[in-house]
């Protein structure tokens, strides 16, 4: 299998190489030796959008959620980390 990285030049002449390979695994295309892209099959792009709208809740999100009023909460009953001061 051929190297998953291409300079923006190689990608820019082997466009559809770089989309036939993407179809099999991720290529990373380069600009100046650093990454500046990443080129995937248009299936994977679909499930990684899917995995981002499937995100955990942000923090202000769960503080809203939370039951308000006289709620009593159970207590966690963990050992404190050890401190060394």
């Amino acid at each position: 299998m051929a190297n998953p990285t291409w300079s923006v030049q190689d990608a820019k002449n082997r466009f559809s190489e770089v989309v036939d390979a993407a179809r099999r695994t991720p290529q990373m295309v380069t600009k100046h030796g650093k990454p500046a892209a990443v080129v995937v099959s248009a299936e994977e792009y679909e499930r990684l959008r899917t995995l981002q709208n499937l995100k955990a809740p942000s923090f202000a999100e769960m503080l809203l959620a939370m039951p308000q009023g006289d709620v009593a909460f159970e207590r966690a009953k963990a050992k404190p980390r050890d401190v060394t001061f």
